[in-house]
């Protein structure tokens, strides 16, 4: 650990310890990641955990583009620098940079110090190779040259140079401080090297000239390029240099006000139907989807995933088309109710809950889980063109996340009851609010898939933000379930049953008249009303099933509108009695019943001449197929026969429900590092404000006091961690919890390696590498920095 790195982190923590405990709290809301577990002890580990470079990454893909425009103009000024110079450089009022700079200090981006000076995360300041245009200032790149290099400098500058080195990189800095100076230098230079000088301030890729190795030795020899002490080192341009070079009238770019797309009146009633009618369609398929996987399981590829042809056949039986169906599966997956299982698609134990709550509560967990995937769940092609499966791997794309927020914030901030008329013009938009969202390889328009999902899922309606997607915006479930229930109607409970022996269900039907009904008749449609067909061959599944005439007509009376009419009654009634007039027993088979001239006609059947069945006695025949293949030829054929199992009682064919073991169902958010943050970030506000002050580093010499050995142990071993790191390995030994940490091999390479199942026996640390995808062994002196997953 440097002392630089020590001393900018105090500065941090000095900053943090002058809010209260509100203002923590909201830097915290802002940067859940900092309070994850084990939760920071004290201010100081706090803000190590707040400049390490993954979470500065997070924060910064959260911010909008004049916050990213403001953090990269600090960062071409380097630490320290004040407001108005800020403000000057970006061509703004200073009052006006107040507003960005308050959103950056709520991210722990910039803070001030007590003079009023602006500082940055050093991993913020390093996020750009070369901010604004800007290489690192003349003062940065001499020390880079020898002596020798800096007199000759000085004499093609036409300066006596002095005699220490000391006071000859002095006067060089006194000389390029002053852009005018620098200006009327690069007037005197060759017409080739002006040239090249201005295109490399502009920041301007233009193929070099064949006099380009002459034109940039004039200028490094006089200090307006610097090349390193290898030659093959492409040469740098001072800050000083490109700055004056640009003139002082040349400004950073700063958009503080977002683009303006067309719009068109909406009111909030048009906005409601539009996204009732989403969420009630994507609720029934949703319903609908689930139902058939655990009915019927769809395939996996041995790739993994559900392939074209596996979606194609439940989109067709389902008539749903394949952007929502992979909508479905995915937000399934994401609510821990669907996952793959072997080679099939099962779903959990978690979806008999699912299935049992109201529509409204259903789409709010679906549209919940849509919120918080890290990928695009309706993607259906990668970068190639290939088409991709549901459920596979999902190909993570890191600003898918934001885009959602950026499309969210776009229309939040559109004026009441006005809408976008065209979904392309939201791009600008969402990519103002959300820099650095991601739009997808097929995308033809720009984020034409995130803006397809959100309005399968009434998040976007008629242009507009809709009461769902402000519940999202507003980060609750139970805000979004309430917006749902206000929207959507309550499940339906009873059906109206015609003489045409068909059931009509006007809206969503609960789950147990759905269970009903699909074990009674055969669906015909679904949508805002679903409709059943009762047949001969339906109702004698339900015999199959062990139900009785007696039972049916029960609970069809008690979900019907009414009476049930006359010739459903009579279909009952006819079914139970044929039904079971015929038994097949196994022999190779054995049919037996109790009527001789039924018998006989079976026997005498040429289209069961297949069977082999021959008559042994009046009510008896044997048969040399199968008991399966015989009780499907005499379905077929229109006989009821039923199958006897081998104590001669009735068999009741029932299939068996598969389901895989439930998966963790999210209810609230978690960290974008991926570990669960606090209940309470308000209360681990209040003790961080009233912590006492913690060293930032480990010092086992000290004694600093840890919480268990394996703290104590970890810190010996590995001196080079910081606490924060130390604290966030120990517990993953404890816990079992994945860790990602940063590792240096035996050749110097740095890799980045998610861990898990950590055994400690030092000096080694023994894990399942994801990176590798084997059991390792890492030495903990070589690990340089540890994150939570």
């Amino acid at each position: 650990m440097t002392r630089d790195s020590k001393k900018r982190r105090s500065g941090l923590t000095a900053w943090l310890s002058t809010l209260d405990a509100g203002r923590l709290h909201h830097v915290l809301l802002c940067r859940p990641d900092g309070g994850v577990v084990p939760e920071p002890r004290a201010l100081g580990e706090l803000a190590d955990r707040l400049q390490r470079a993954g979470s500065v990454a997070l924060a910064l893909r959260r911010v909008s583009l004049p916050c990213l425009q403001v953090a990269e103009a600090l960062a071409a000024l380097g630490e320290g620098a004040a407001r108005d110079e800020l403000a000057c450089l970006l061509g703004a009022e200073p009052a006006e940079l107040d507003t960005y700079l308050a959103v950056l200090a709520d991210h722990a981006l910039v803070w001030p110090d007590r003079r009023g000076a602006l500082h940055q995360p050093a991993a913020l300041r390093t996020a750009w190779q070369a901010p604004l245009g800007l290489e690192p200032p003349l003062a940065n790149l001499l020390p880079g040259l020898t002596s020798e290099h800096l007199r000759g400098m000085l004499t093609a500058l036409g300066l006596r140079p002095p005699s220490t080195r000391a006071r000859r990189e002095a006067v060089l800095l006194e000389k390029f401080g002053s852009p005018e100076w620098i200006v009327e230098l690069v007037a005197t230079a060759p017409g080739p090297t002006r040239e090249l000088l201005e295109q490399r301030a502009l920041g301007t890729s233009v193929e070099l000239p064949p006099a380009a190795p002459k034109a940039v030795r004039w200028a490094a020899d006089r200090g307006l390029l610097v090349q390193g002490r290898s030659e093959y080192t492409p040469p740098r341009m001072p800050a000083e240099v490109t700055r004056a070079l640009r003139g002082p009238d040349w400004r950073a770019p700063f958009d503080p006000a977002p683009p303006v797309p067309a719009l068109m009146s909406v009111s909030a009633a048009e906005v409601d139907r539009e996204t009732a009618s989403a969420a009630g369609v994507f609720g029934g398929h949703a319903a609908a989807v689930l139902a058939e996987c655990a009915a019927r399981p769809p395939a996996v590829l041995k790739s993994g995933g559900v392939g074209a042809r596996e979606l194609a056949r439940v989109g067709r039986a389902l008539r749903c088309d394949e952007a929502p169906l992979r909508l479905v599966l995915e937000t399934a997956r994401g609510a821990g109710l669907v996952t793959t299982d072997g080679d099939r698609v099962l779903v959990t134990e978690a979806y008999n809950s699912w299935a049992e709550l109201e529509p409204a509560d259903q789409v709010a967990e679906l549209v919940h889980a849509w919120w918080r995937l890290p990928y695009s769940p309706s993607l259906s092609r990668d970068e190639d063109g290939k088409v991709l499966p549901a459920l596979g791997r999902a190909h993570v794309y890191g600003g898918c996340v934001q885009a959602r927020h950026g499309l969210l914030a776009a229309l939040g901030g559109l004026p009441a009851g006005q809408g976008v008329g065209d979904a392309a013009a939201l791009a600008p938009l969402v990519s103002w609010h959300r820099p650095f969202a991601e739009q997808l390889p097929e995308d033809a328009t720009p984020f034409a898939t995130l803006v397809r999902e959100a309005t399968l899922l009434g998040v976007l309606a008629r242009g507009a933000l809709s009461p769902l997607g402000a519940a999202l915006a507003a980060g609750g479930l139970e805000q979004l379930a309430d917006e749902t229930h206000r929207l959507l109607p309550p499940a339906v409970h009873t059906v109206r049953i015609g003489s045409d022996l068909t059931a009509v269900a006007t809206g969503a039907p609960s789950a147990r008249l759905t269970v009903l009904l699909d074990s009674l008749a055969d669906r015909e449609a679904r949508g805002t009303a679903s409709v059943w067909r009762f047949s001969t061959d339906s109702l004698r599944r339900a015999f199959d099933a062990g139900r009785d005439a007696k039972a049916i007509d029960a609970d069809l009376t008690a979900a019907a509108d009414g009476p049930l009419p006359q010739a459903l009654t009579y279909l009952i009634a006819d079914t139970a009695r044929r039904h079971g007039g015929i038994r097949v027993a196994a022999a190779a088979c054995v049919v037996h019943g109790l009527e001789p001239g039924l018998l006989a006609e079976i026997a005498a059947h040429r289209k069961l001449a297949a069977l082999g069945l021959r008559q042994l006695a009046p009510t008896v025949l044997i048969g040399r197929a199968t008991v399966a293949q015989t009780l499907a030829a005499l379905r077929a054929n229109g006989y009821a026969p039923v199958a006897e199992a081998a104590d001669g009682t009735v068999r009741i064919e029932r299939t068996p429900a598969r389901r895989a073991v439930s998966l963790p169902r999210p209810r609230g958010r978690t960290g974008p590092s991926g570990g669960g943050a606090p209940t309470d970030l308000r209360a681990l506000a209040s003790r961080l404000v009233d912590a006492p002050p913690e060293p930032a580093a480990p010092d086992p010499d000290r004694g600093v006091p840890y919480d268990t050995d394996t703290e104590e142990i970890l810190a010996f071993a590995a001196r080079q961690l910081t606490l924060t790191d130390v604290r966030q390995l120990a517990h993953a030994v404890h816990t079992g919890d994945v860790v990602t940490i940063e590792y240096v091999d035996g050749d110097g390479a740095r890799t980045v390696r998610p861990l898990s199942g950590l055994e400690l026996d030092p000096p080694y640390l023994y894990a399942w590498c994801h990176l590798r995808s084997d059991n390792r062994v890492f030495a903990l002196s070589r690990i340089r920095a540890v994150a939570p997953t």
